[in-house]
């Protein structure tokens, strides 16, 4: 079964998947060994890897080698953040044939104007007009070649302060529209506003969740009150973070690094992670 048909099967199965934002393909390679389901190349994280805002600066080819990269080293689906679609509903055909064509199992677009704007930057969020992205999305499932590949419509109402009740209505038009799976984004401290929207949505979709800010909700209880798909989508990044500040600084302090040798990954743990002795092995 494909990397797709193995995802879709899991969206419809008990439970939430389970989903790791990476920004690269190691990170993706150590989401999978800790038992993740699936991993999602967050255009967040991908731009951060670069040293770049997330406001549509890098192009889909961009996006697209990161997360063909990641893909390329799990055998767990990856699905793609791909913004607003890299434009208009042409580009966004262009984007899921390119997408497909490279094994990813799903991508996932949102409901903003391009350029967009991180949903948790303090700046205005502006929506795009609810039968515009529908359109995109149905010449999105028109493209696509296989049954399997799957189109996450991610509404940012919530986000843009138009409320729940818009989340739904737009929700509902992009289901219409052929989406496999709705996200409902919120920057809540608390799930309420996914709540009230799985309390109304009853079931229609899969419905996937990114709990950046209420993090305190456990993947069991969102499961349980009808959620699909969990996505951590910079948890890694910002871990990734604050160790090599922690690391460097000590090291930095104490003029060698004797004092973290034991805190951090040994040489042996990354040369495995790099698949060394495999790739040796070609040359006996």
């Amino acid at each position: 079964m494909s990397k797709a048909g193995l995802l879709r099967e899991r969206l419809t199965g008990p439970g939430a998947v389970r989903v790791a934002g990476a920004h690269d393909a190691l990170s993706a390679r150590v989401a999978e060994e800790v038992g993740f389901d699936a991993v999602w190349a967050s255009s967040l994280a991908i731009s951060a890897a670069r040293g770049l805002p997330d406001m549509s600066l890098l192009t889909m080819t961009d996006y697209l080698q990161a997360a063909g990269h990641i893909n390329d080293v799990c055998t767990i689906p990856v699905i793609a953040d791909c913004d607003t679609g890299f434009g208009n509903a042409l580009n966004v055909a262009y984007m899921v044939r390119q997408y497909e064509a490279a094994g990813i199992a799903a991508v996932c677009i949102e409901d903003k104007v391009f350029p967009k704007r991180n949903s948790f930057v303090d700046t205005d969020q502006i929506l795009e007009d609810a039968d515009l992205f529908a359109r995109k999305i149905e010449i999105a499932k028109q493209t696509q070649v296989t049954k399997d590949f799957l189109l996450i419509a991610r509404t940012e109402a919530a986000i843009a302060g138009a409320g729940v009740d818009e989340a739904l209505r737009r929700a509902h038009r992009y289901v219409d529209a052929g989406a496999d799976a709705v996200l409902m984004h919120s920057k809540s401290a608390q799930p309420d506003e996914v709540l009230s929207f799985l309390d109304r949505w009853q079931r229609r979709a899969p419905v996937v969740v990114v709990p950046t800010t209420y993090y305190g909700w456990p993947a069991e209880h969102a499961a349980e009150a009808g959620v699909a798909m969990v996505i951590y989508a910079n948890q890694a990044l910002r871990a990734s973070v604050q160790s090599m500040r922690q690391a460097l600084g000590a090291v930095l302090a104490a003029g060698c690094s004797v004092g973290i040798e034991e805190q951090i990954a040994p040489m042996a743990e990354i040369f495995r992670l790099q698949r060394v002795d495999d790739w040796l092995a070609l040359e006996a």
